[in-house]
């Protein structure tokens, strides 16, 4: 009937609108860019101060780095919408809970703390974080057996460096009043 032709004529223009607004705002907010984490400033970084044997900086360059330095490696997709929004969330949330880049910035019992939490997120399979390497993204940063223990002896080794070289009441956390 003549009703329903108007109907579905009008249900088919508004989603035709929709359909555009929502093409004009996908290429809208391209044009909205966060800003690039590659800053490359190691003034502080971990290097600086700690023995990282080479076979330990190069799994934490490839697995960990993407989001604990000032160093991000971008994948193609972050140069679309939204999804370097999601990268950008991800990478400043992981530089806030661990910086290589800014490590030795820290007092020294931060420090050490933050060597006791890579210890202790490596040996539970809490990092990388699984959407890190979902649906095959990133799979040189699926840790092996053998690169885990080789963090956690690492970590294991620097934690000993603090404790024989600094007095244990700077590797503490000062006590509250």
């Amino acid at each position: 009937t003549l009703e329903k032709i108007l109907t579905r004529t009008k249900l088919l223009t508004m989603l035709k609108k929709i359909i555009f607004a929502l093409i004009a705002i996908f290429i809208i907010i391209q044009f909205i860019m966060p800003e690039r984490n590659i800053s490359g400033d190691d003034t502080y970084a971990i290097q600086t101060k700690y023995d990282i044997p080479q076979d330990v900086q190069r799994i934490l360059q490839v697995s960990c780095n993407d989001c604990h330095s000032n160093a991000t490696e971008y994948p193609w997709y972050a140069n679309f919408q939204p999804s370097a929004w999601f990268l950008d969330h991800h990478v400043q949330d992981g530089k806030k809970h661990l910086n290589f880049s800014e490590f030795t910035k820290s007092p020294l019992f931060v420090q050490n703390h933050k060597l006791e939490e890579i210890k202790e997120m490596v040996e539970e399979n809490e990092m990388p974080l699984p959407s890190y390497t979902y649906f095959g993204l990133h799979p040189e940063a699926n840790l092996t057996d053998a690169q885990r223990q080789k963090i956690i002896d690492w970590a294991d080794s620097q934690m000993n460096y603090l404790k024989n070289t600094y007095p244990a009441d700077s590797l503490a956390f000062p006590k509250r009043n």
